[in-house]
This record gives C-alpha cells, structure tokens and sequence, in this order.
C-alpha cells in the first residue's frame, strides 16, 4: 500500500510542474485524495459491502470534486490534474499510466444492464471537459482532445477531437477528413428544407389538379 502511495506521489511530480514538495501534493492535491479514497472503496464494493463503499465515495466526491464509481477499476499511476466535475462510472475500466483533466466524464449512454461504460487503455491522456460515454476502448496512447464528446471506439496510437469525436491523428499520421468547420451540416436546416420541397411538390401537384378539374368543368359547360 505505501509503495502504491509513494508512486502515486512520484507521478504527481512527473505530471504536473507545480507541485512543489511532497507535503504540498499529499495536503493539497484533489485528485490523489480521491484515488486513495476509491482504493478503500472499491475493496468495499468487490466484498460485497456496496452501500459502505457508496458512502466513502460520495465522502470522496464531496471533499474532491471526484465522482468515480467504488465499481470502477483504476490502473497504476492515474493522474487527475485538478479533477473537479471528473465522474468514472461503475463498470468503467481505467489502464495505467493515464492522465484526466478537469470536467471529464467516462460515463454511459443509457439504462443498459452490464458493461455500459468506457474502457481506456494505457498512456492516454483525456483533456478538459470531454465526454467518453459508452461501452467501448479507447486504445493505448490515444489523447482525447479538450471538449470532446466521443461515442464510438477510438483506435490506439489516435488523436480526437470534435463533437462528435473523430479521429485526425492516427499512428503519427493526419487522417484526412473534411475538416470545412465553417459549412458544417445543420440537419436539423436540412430536414426544414426538405419539408418545404415536399410542401412546395404538394402544393404544384394541389394546382394542377384543380386546373386540370376546372378545364374539365369549362368542357362539360361547353357540351
């Protein structure tokens, strides 16, 4: 348990530049407060005493900021850098040597039974304010850019961005996408368009027939 403290400290320093001294990280630092909390708590939660574990995590979340789940599995040397608004949900799935910033989100899509959270693997780095919701892997030493929202499996050695997420880097090497963010596609304008083409239709097809019946009506006048 001390030699997992003691790395947990160490990463802080490599992380993060303004740590200071090992007395500063362990009094001030949100984020190891709140992985060393999940660590009584998901013990708690894997013995079968959940509502124990919930409470030490709810303690957690209100001294931190840090919501991660007593289900969650967390790997070695997690770094969360400020941490407030972090969740990591239940059956979320967290590898080594990872770092999270601020306002991060590893959560579900819906009311699925099972596995209905993220798997991240090692050496990912997921930036502020993105939103990682589902059950799929997001491979090693991807980056999830900063207010990205990603719902679908991220390759390893990837780089996203955008809401959704899609992938621009990949394997070190620009994906080539249609990257115009000035004429983005609006569908919800699209589907206005398309009704008033089908209105438009409707209404030449209404004409038509009420001339067609009127030329009719001026022949059986004229007989």
């Amino acid at each position: 348990m001390w030699g997992r403290m003691k790395e947990d400290i160490e990463v802080v320093f490599e992380q993060d530049p303004a740590a200071r001294s090992r007395m500063e990280v362990i009094m001030t630092y949100s984020g190891l407060h709140a992985i060393w909390m999940h660590r009584i708590s998901n013990p708690l939660w894997r013995r079968g005493f959940t509502t124990l574990a919930r409470i030490v995590s709810q303690l957690a979340r209100f001294i931190t900021g840090i919501e991660i789940h007593p289900g969650a599995t967390i790997g070695r040397r997690l770094f969360i850098d400020h941490g407030m608004g972090v969740v990591i949900g239940e059956t979320c799935e967290v590898g080594d040597d990872v770092t999270i910033y601020q306002g991060v989100t590893l959560g579900g899509t819906g009311k699925e039974k099972g596995k209905r959270h993220p798997t991240v693997g090692n050496n990912v780095i997921i930036a502020s304010g993105a939103k990682v919701l589902g059950s799929f892997k997001i491979g090693d030493n991807s980056k999830i850019g900063a207010g990205s929202v990603v719902l679908q499996p991220v390759p390893p050695n990837s780089t996203v961005v955008g809401i959704p997420g899609r992938i621009v880097m990949q394997d070190g090497k620009k994906v080539k996408r249609d990257l115009d963010h000035v004429n983005l596609p609006d569908p919800v304008l699209d589907m206005i368009r398309q009704m008033q083409n089908e209105i438009e239709s409707l209404r030449n097809q209404v004409h038509s027939l009420q001339k067609e019946k009127e030329n009719n009506q001026n022949e059986h006048s004229l007989v």
